[in-house]
This record gives structure tokens, C-alpha cells and sequence, in this order.
């Protein structure tokens, strides 16, 4: 047994300070060094105040807003703490009725929206932190923010065009909408 001891708390020693300390320090070197946005959050200063980041949702509820997808955080929407879906299946009554309630209260709240309601307004992503909605989910959305903040319906709508990014490289992924920084955009558009 003895002759184990040595080789076993040698190699745990070698490994913690190769994996605990110099792998850590190389990847924050590295990502510090080469994308330190991306590095510390993709935050988003704005008169040099953070206001959010790009890669986590914020729960905008006025209705100047464009409104990002349901967060299935809990109590505290898009909680990075308690990342992860609801894990309700398609055919789960209470997913069916909390998707009932959402489409209600989205026709509540866009009485001039004719269209269909976009699936990512009704439903969580797997993480329950999605910054983006599709251009769907931004079109049904124009009528109640240009009413909201007093903008012609065109005017709205060029800034959800300007905001739409394309799909990753150009294949990966589908035309997407990031609510915090189009809302930005509209601040800014009403400040001006």
C-alpha cells in the first residue's frame, strides 16, 4: 500500500497545479490578450455605465420594449445562476397551458399584431438566457413599440432591420435579433 502513497499524492499534486493554476492563467492570458470583450462578458457600456450584456437576456417588460423570449430562470427571469429549461415536454399539459397564458397576454399587449404569434415568444431556449428573437418576434412586436414611443411604424421597423444579424458565418444558425441592443438603438433614436 505504501509504495502507492508517493506516486498517487505526486501525481495529484502535478495535476492540481498544471489544471488548477497554469491552464487557467494560460486561457485568461489568452482570451484577455486576444478577445478581452468576449473575455469579460460582451458587456455593453453605454455613458460609460454597463446597461447589460449581449450574450444574456434582460427582462424587458414596458411596453417601449421589444420583449426577449420567456426566461425559465424562476422567480428571477434570466438568472445565469439557474441556467437551464423547464424541461416540459410538448405534451405536458402545464407547457401547453403556460403557452396559452403567453399567447393571451402577447394579444393583450399587441392589439394590432394580426399575425401568428412566433413560437420563441411562447417557449423558453434550453438555457433560459437567450438575448436574441427571431425577426418574426420583432415584427410582431412593431405596432406596440412605435405606438409606445410615438415612432412611425418605419422608422421602427429600419432599426429591427439594422439589428437583425445574419446567420453565423452565413450558415449556422438563423437570422437573429438581439433585444438589448435594439432597444438601445431605440433609446438612442429617441434621445436624438
Amino acid at each position: 500500500m505504501k509504495t502507492y502513497l508517493r506516486p498517487a499524492v505526486s501525481l495529484f499534486i502535478f495535476m492540481s497545479v498544471i489544471l488548477g493554476g497554469i491552464y487557467p492563467a494560460v486561457v485568461t492570458l489568452v482570451g484577455q490578450a486576444f478577445f478581452p470583450k468576449e473575455a469579460n462578458g460582451s458587456v455593453i457600456v453605454r455613458d460609460g455605465v454597463p446597461v447589460g450584456s449581449e450574450l444574456i437576456g434582460q427582462n424587458f417588460t414596458e411596453p417601449k420594449y421589444f420583449w426577449g423570449r420567456i426566461s425559465a430562470t424562476g422567480t428571477f427571469p434570466y438568472n445565469g445562476m439557474a441556467s437551464g429549461g423547464s424541461n416540459l415536454g410538448p405534451l405536458n399539459p402545464a407547457l401547453v397551458d403556460a403557452a396559452k397564458g403567453r399567447a393571451e397576454a402577447l394579444q393583450a399587449a399587441n392589439p394590432g399584431s394580426a399575425r401568428e404569434i412566433p413560437v420563441d415568444l411562447l417557449t423558453s431556449s434550453a438555457s433560459g438566457l437567450d438575448p436574441q428573437i427571431s425577426p418574426a418576434a420583432a415584427e410582431y412586436q412593431v405596432v406596440r413599440v412605435a405606438q409606445a414611443r410615438g415612432l412611425s411604424l418605419d422608422k421602427v421597423r429600419e432599426q429591427v432591420k439594422a439589428q437583425t444579424e445574419a446567420p453565423q458565418w452565413g450558415l449556422f444558425g438563423e437570422p437573429r435579433v438581439n433585444v438589448l441592443k435594439l432597444n438601445l438603438a431605440l433609446d438612442a433614436l429617441s434621445k436624438t
